[in-house]
């Protein structure tokens, strides 16, 4: 079994601020992440959403256990039902204009290794498709968007 963190890393063309602001906003995560009722950025602060493929959703819980304002967030992620507990971490790398972004995803084979949607390359799938298109897509057009209106 891998123990080893899942970790991706991504280059955004749009500064740290924007993606900062895209990983900490609940009306601007629900565009791009999942549909998070209720976010703040606040260290211990629980939330909740309900995610997953093919018909198939679990209720994921998270709390926040790490906050560097701009630079790195960090939280728990279960879920409801299931044992076991990871830890996700999104780290923000400013290089010029660009932003490096760092997510580091621990603790994913303590959840059941009967089920095929906890299973690493699943979550691997999952970030790879969120990280690389969902987030940046979002953040990259609506910095050139933003761009064009105060031009």
């Amino acid at each position: 079994m891998n123990h080893q963190p899942f970790v991706i890393g991504r280059t955004f063309n749009a500064p740290a601020a924007r993606i900062w602001k895209a990983l900490t906003n609940k009306d601007e995560m629900r565009q791009w992440y999942f549909n998070i009722k209720e976010f703040r950025p606040e260290l211990g602060f629980e939330f909740q959403f309900t995610g997953g493929k093919e018909g198939k959703t679990c209720l994921h819980r998270c709390k926040i256990t790490e906050l560097i304002p701009g630079k790195k967030i960090s939280y728990s992620w279960s879920y409801d039902g299931y044992p076991g507990i990871s830890f996700l971490s999104f780290e923000l790398f400013p290089e010029g204009g660009s932003t490096r972004l760092v997510l580091t995803h621990a603790g994913l084979e303590t959840f059941p290794s009967n089920n095929p949607d906890f299973a690493r390359e699943s979550f691997a799938e999952g970030w790879t498709y969120i990280i690389g298109s969902s987030l940046k897509q979002f953040t990259e057009s609506s910095q050139i968007n933003h761009d064009e209106v105060h031009a």
